[in-house]
């Protein structure tokens, strides 16, 4: 048994110390408030974002830092991505040097490009940040139904420390070295996921959808590549199986903003309308912006840019993109 702090009482953030406390490990959910702590204690569900699923006995909800991550194993960030470095630096002074931090929120900072475990890191004073990512859609699992993921970590014994603690009969863990592709594969395919909805929402069809997430699979890869992250990375969970799950799964945020775009919403609009985040709405334009500054071409993420910014229709953006150039399936850039 492990102790494990979690930063977050987000759907994924309470999935996780659902998924942990069934397996036996002493899990306590760290809420921003005394009020949220009390309720969430109280009911021993989160109705707001996974209704009906009951805590098991080994979970429980603080609000102090120091109580939920003192004794702490292992620290899982599970926030939206614009929360991460604020919450990381409320809880500093409560992270003990010999805990394993992971990151589970999928995102890139718009406004710098870097990657969640580096502002975790940076608020933390520490360098040794890992990842955990994958096709995790939070209301499965809670149901119980199995999933994988993939944890990475600079350091191969921390990521096996994780792996063992993560692992379990309806969570498979794999490991990876590869820290820089698994955090890209997650964010970056939350940009394809958009696109997807809209072919949805407008009735394209299978051919048109298949076509889209397998050149979205290519052009996040390229980037991926660009950035130092390995290209069979993106073949794996974080990278093509997550993007098999956001583009195809009506529990999907991100292809939920598509459909909503065909339906000739603002994505402004869209956005002010949800109770959770959709990362890709935000990892868009930041990943435009990285690509830019190291001479990478993304079509489809530089489009799904213009639409969400409002200066380019959807289905003009669609049209674009069918209309470019034809190349080589294989080449360097198309």
């Amino acid at each position: 048994m492990a102790r494990v702090g979690i930063v977050g009482t987000t759907s994924w953030g309470t999935t996780l110390a659902i998924l942990l406390g069934r397996a036996g490990h002493e899990v306590v959910l760290w809420a921003r408030t005394e009020e949220d702590a009390y309720r969430l204690q109280g009911s021993r569900r989160n109705d707001r974002f996974l209704p009906g699923i009951e805590f098991p006995d080994g979970m429980t909800i603080a609000a102090s830092p120091d109580d939920a991550f003192k004794q702490a194993d292992l620290v899982l960030f599970a926030v939206p991505s614009s929360t991460v470095a604020s919450n990381a630096s409320l809880i500093t002074g409560s992270v003990p040097g010999p805990a394993i931090v992971i990151s589970a929120t999928k995102g890139i900072d718009v406004s710098t490009g870097r990657r969640m475990s580096e502002l975790i890191g940076d608020a933390l004073g520490r360098e040794n940040v890992g990842a955990l990512s994958g096709p995790n859609l939070a209301m499965e699992i809670a149901e119980g139904k199995p999933a994988s993921a993939t944890v990475a970590h600079v350091d191969e014994a921390a990521a096996m420390a994780a792996q063992e603690i993560l692992n379990s009969t309806v969570f498979r863990v794999y490991t990876s070295s590869d820290l820089l592709g698994v955090e890209l594969g997650g964010a970056l395919k939350n940009i394809i996921a958009i696109g997807a909805g809209f072919i949805d929402g407008r009735d394209l069809g299978n051919n048109s959808k298949a076509a889209f997430v397998t050149r979205g699979l290519v052009e996040i890869t390229r980037l991926g590549v660009a950035m130092g992250a390995r290209a069979e990375t993106f073949a794996g969970l974080s990278g093509m199986g997550d993007l098999i799950a956001t583009c195809y799964s009506g529990l999907s945020r991100n292809r939920y903003v598509g459909q909503e775009l065909a339906k000739g919403r603002s994505a402004a609009e869209i956005v002010a309308g949800m109770d959770q985040v959709a990362e890709g709405v935000t990892t868009t334009p930041a990943a435009v912006k990285v690509a830019d500054g190291l001479g990478v071409d993304m079509p489809i993420a530089r489009v799904t840019a213009h639409v969400l910014a409002g200066d380019l229709d959807p289905q003009a953006a669609l049209e674009g993109l069918m209309s470019r150039t034809p190349v080589p399936e294989t080449g360097p850039v198309d």
